[in-house]
């Protein structure tokens, strides 16, 4: 495939292969663009919005709304590409292609909603009543989304969607594992009908393009979701601009004494290994109260043995490979490390390939790597505490604030527990692997700043302008 820059379907000066990860074949090829392609993409983004800045928002609610439909038609096909370049089983693949359409509506939508405030200017003193003021909404400009791969579809969405919605003009960096569903999605909205020179899509390394992107003046707002090194790389390099940084996690579920330890272990089986554990809001802790440790262990290990990995594309599977053996080596290497250092493997952890057994590692200690830094793969790490004081400070003990989550039968538990915890997003009798489109998303600390969410991001691609219209004075 060709990627997409200034108007037009190109290659570029080298190649990269994109490599199923189940079996190492070669899927495709897509271009690896160099700098003068950066820049060729800022200047016609730049020209676009430019454009777009004065269309309706009836109009580019017209086109979101076509590019859902087109979406919806198109859900076997995304599906297939995610599955193949991403490692996710076909079941999954599916959920997220099958929310694009929606999530493309639903920015549309918000994006057409771009109220303004009045502003009550005669309570300021000597002001008088010949004066009335507002604010507007207005859009950015030129939006360079940066992307990751364990969500190629649904998080692509979340960046590009909001920002054509508002009437910016945006250049979206695919993740280099997963650059063919960016780029199908990228044929949905010029199908729609939106300008060319609006939407490009550039693939190639994330060292070039993404220095690129960030240090150009002509860019006024980053949005992008990865490691907290890359975060602080792009801070570094941005400059007066706006930024939406979505970083790392390792984010904890508590589970109390009066839980119901079923309902904790069945949620926690599912949010620690869905996606092979590669999701930002992955259940990476279990902080289980001393009185119900054992029967949590019980309970979580006969649900995670049933689940069997695989062929993303065999409907038995439920856990398919990373999204590549060097990834699966890595958490390999994690897990085995741990466990040197006094951890216990319950079970799990065998690794063929980029396939690696779901994991439980026990008595993990709160300050070891595998509690402390953010592990991207399917194993759970279990802590045991004494108390709701030692949960929530547990809970806290990281440098990480993006997601958590608490099980227990006590209301003041629950809401002492959301109070209490930094975490940009706390769920109650539930996992953090819970999220609706149109809600705030995002962490605190070193998980990032800004929020997404649909109608949060809309707000974050646009900007405030007040206006003050003097009468006779």
């Amino acid at each position: 495939m060709k990627m997409h820059i200034a108007g037009n379907w190109t290659d570029g000066p080298a190649a990269q292969q994109v490599i199923n990860p189940f079996d190492g074949s070669v899927i495709d090829e897509v271009p690896a663009a160099d700098a003068d392609a950066v820049d060729r993409a800022i200047a016609a983004a730049y020209r676009a919005s430019e454009r777009a800045r004065s269309a309706p928002a009836a109009e580019r609610q017209a086109l979101m709304n076509r590019a859902g439909a087109l979406a919806d038609e198109r859900v076997p096909e995304l599906a297939e590409t995610i599955a193949r370049e991403c490692g996710k089983t076909l079941r999954e693949a599916t959920v997220e292609a099958s929310r694009a359409g929606d999530l493309i509506r639903l920015a549309g939508h918000e994006g057409a909603q771009l109220y303004g405030t009045g502003l009550p200017l005669d309570a300021h003193p000597g002001a008088g009543t010949q004066r009335l003021g507002f604010t507007l909404r207005e859009p950015c400009g030129v939006v360079a989304a940066i992307t990751p791969f364990n969500f190629p579809l649904l998080l692509v969405l979340h960046k590009i969607a909001p920002a054509l919605g508002a009437g910016n003009a945006v250049i979206l960096k695919p993740a280099s594992h997963t650059p063919l569903t960016a780029l199908q999605l990228t044929e949905i909205f010029l199908d729609a009908g939106f300008d060319p020179e609006l939407v490009s899509c550039i693939t190639g390394s994330g060292g070039v393009i993404g220095d690129a992107l960030s240090a150009d003046e002509r860019v006024r707002k980053i949005s992008f979701t990865g490691s907290t090194e890359v975060g602080n790389r792009i801070t570094q390099r941005a400059g007066v601009k706006k930024l939406s940084l979505e970083l790392g996690a390792s984010c904890p579920t508590v589970v109390l004494d009066d839980a119901d330890v079923e309902k904790a272990a069945s949620a926690i089986a599912a949010g620690g290994y869905a996606n092979a554990g590669q999701v930002c809001i992955s259940v990476q802790r279990a902080i289980v109260q001393e009185g119900v440790y054992g029967d949590f262990l019980d309970a979580l290990s006969a649900k995670v043995r049933d689940l069997r990995t695989g062929d993303p594309f065999a409907e038995s599977t439920d856990v398919g490979p990373l999204v590549s053996e060097r990834e699966a080596e890595r958490v390999e290497r994690s897990i085995r490390a741990s466990v040197e250092r006094g951890s216990e493997l319950l079970l799990g952890g065998e690794r063929s390939g980029a396939l690696l057994q779901p994991a439980i590692v026990a008595n993990v200690d709160v300050h070891d790597p595998l509690s402390q830094e953010e592990l991207f793969g399917p194993a759970v790490a279990v802590t045991k505490v004494a108390s709701v004081d030692e949960a929530i400070a547990a809970a806290n003990g990281t440098r990480y604030g993006l997601g958590a989550g608490v099980f227990t039968g006590n209301l003041g538990s629950s809401i002492r527990f959301i109070r209490e915890v930094r975490a940009g997003v706390v769920h109650a009798n539930w996992t953090p692997l819970w999220r609706a489109d149109l809600m705030p998303y995002g962490g605190m600390k070193a998980s990032g700043i800004g929020k997404e969410g649909i109608r949060s991001s809309v707000s974050e691609m646009t900007e405030e302008k007040t206006v003050v219209l003097h009468g006779d004075v």
